[in-house]
């Protein structure tokens, strides 16, 4: 199966959003992309993002 990119948004706690691109399959499911973010960001030296699913946008690029 053909990997595609997506863009997930995450707010964090300095009120800005980080976009992360996350490589998954078109039938990836939205949560699964998320964390995959998630865990990018929280490894990374930015302030902390909200691990608020609700507040994620995710974007398939096409």
């Amino acid at each position: 199966m053909e990997s595609r990119c997506w863009l997930v948004a995450l707010p964090a706690t300095d009120g800005r959003l980080y976009v992360y691109r996350v490589y998954a399959p078109d039938d990836a499911l939205p949560a699964d992309l998320f964390w995959d973010a998630w865990h990018c960001h929280d490894e990374g030296p930015h302030p902390r993002a909200y691990d608020l699913f609700d507040a994620a946008e995710i974007h398939l690029l096409s």
